[in-house]
């Protein structure tokens, strides 16, 4: 009935960090921190994890004399969100009808 939610999109910070993502070809760690609340420490950690899962890649340069780290979605990590998404509107979907049936059932 239910499909399992993947671990590794199942923390607060890189979902936020994929949902991101999926809608960009790239994307700069200052973007990133300026629209996800969390430290630059725990956002580095996560972008790891997820680095780690191949769900991103992380390039690293420079922009003039400033290092600049940028993160990009991968094909799996587009996959993977898909199926999270798909996954959690089913958990969405059970709760909607049994809370309409509920209301039904007291009328």
């Amino acid at each position: 009935m239910f499909n399992d939610l993947d671990p590794v999109l199942h923390s607060q910070v890189r979902l936020a960090i994929m949902t991101l993502l999926i809608g960009v070809k790239s994307a700069e760690f200052a973007f990133l921190f300026e629209n996800i609340n969390t430290t630059k420490g725990n956002l580095s950690f996560q972008l790891t994890k997820l680095k780690e899962a191949e769900y991103i890649t992380i390039t690293k340069s420079f922009k003039g004399n400033y290092p600049l780290t940028t993160c990009a979605i991968t094909e799996k990590g587009i996959h993977a969100y898909e199926n999270y998404v798909q996954a959690m509107d089913t958990y969405f979907k059970e709760f909607r009808d049994r809370h309409n049936d509920k209301k039904r059932n007291k009328n």
